[in-house]
């Protein structure tokens, strides 16, 4: 089969970019390495506004469609909005659409030659998965990753509360590592599923969304929030600061605190870990090497910043512990964001 790269280097119809920004950006630049040329871009109604993007006029679809007719339509953004994904839905029916998957960081493209290189990877990975569900994401992720075409994660999507009542089972005295705890949400969410606990650990190393979390978390018993990043060292690192869920480790405007889970687990040994730290789970995982071996948390660690993420992370957890169940669950998004694998 062809990937999606493939197919449009050999499609004979204009290509028009559905939205702008980042997303865009890393489209265009795969683009350029294949020598594909796009025609136009097209945003949503209320971001028009007599824009230019890369050289290009931004119209809206309606003349973009009068301009291009016939187009194969390349979806640049990413969003969980059920109006957002009904109006993608709606253009489907009348385009040939797609959604590229390009990687939120790295530089790794899951396309037909990375499948190839990595099949045994990949099929050892499907093979530990622990059920038809997990196996039929998985499937699916695989697929629209080569293809980009959306139905396949339409097809796979699963509702956040199936979660809780087939995989993760808490009692009252649990102990939750929150890693990336954002401004609060998946804190709320953990509180909304258990009866009791025995204490919260939240970090979120963005200094702007970290005021918001502790604003947020202010009434909460027995919560310990840390202005700090997760990684394999205990220390300092430079940090890309940004106040929103693409802050990340690396080259940037600050230096802050880095621990590792080991590190936090000898005050507090968690029995539920989530982890989804903007392409920094490997070193995460790494710098808890000895918690997991020796304590068996449940976790719930994202699987789709990176390409190798889908086959790395759970290869990672099973050489530490290979007692765990693995599943793999995605929900409601678009692009193949918001899907995460589940270690029991």
């Amino acid at each position: 089969m062809k990937d999606l790269w493939t197919h449009l280097k050999e499609t004979k119809k204009p290509i028009v970019l559905y939205g702008m920004g980042n997303g865009a950006d890393k489209i265009i630049s795969v683009l350029n390495t294949y020598d594909i040329k796009i025609s136009g871009v097209f945003a949503s109604d209320g971001f028009v506004r007599e824009k230019i993007f890369h050289g290009f006029k931004v119209t809206d679809y309606k003349t973009a469609k009068e301009t291009f007719g016939d187009m194969v339509v390349l979806v640049c953004f990413g969003s969980s909005l059920p109006d957002v994904i009904a109006n993608i839905k709606r253009i489907a029916a009348e385009q040939e659409l797609y959604a590229p998957d390009v990687p939120v960081y790295g530089d790794v493209l899951f396309n037909m030659r990375y499948v190839l290189e990595h099949k045994k990877e990949l099929e050892w990975v499907y093979d530990k998965l622990a059920n038809d569900t997990s196996k039929k994401v998985f499937e699916n992720a695989v697929m629209y990753k080569l293809t980009g075409k959306i139905d396949y994660l339409f097809d796979c999507e699963t509702p956040i509360a199936e979660i809780y009542q087939n995989i993760l089972k808490f009692g009252t005295d649990e102990t939750y590592f929150d890693l990336g705890a954002y401004r609060g949400d998946t804190v709320e969410e953990f509180l909304s599923v258990v009866d009791d606990y025995k204490k919260i650990i939240a970090v979120e190393p963005d200094t702007k969304t970290y005021n918001k979390l502790c604003l947020a978390t202010e009434n909460v018993a027995r919560i310990e929030n840390i202005n700090a990043c997760v990684s394999d060292i205990d220390g300092e690192m430079e940090f890309a600061m940004n106040g929103s869920r693409g802050s990340t480790i690396g080259k940037g405007s600050c230096v802050i605190t880095s621990v590792t889970i080991d590190a936090l687990a000898k005050k507090s040994v968690p029995t539920y870990i989530k982890m989804d730290i903007e392409g920094a789970e490997l070193s995460a995982i790494n710098g808890g090497e000895n918690t997991i071996k020796q304590y068996k948390p449940q976790m719930q660690i994202a699987a789709y910043h990176r390409s190798e993420d889908l086959a790395v992370i759970p290869q990672k957890i099973l050489s530490l512990n290979p007692k765990y169940k693995v599943y793999l669950r995605h929900f409601p998004s678009l692009p193949c964001w918001d899907m995460s694998y589940y270690f029991k």
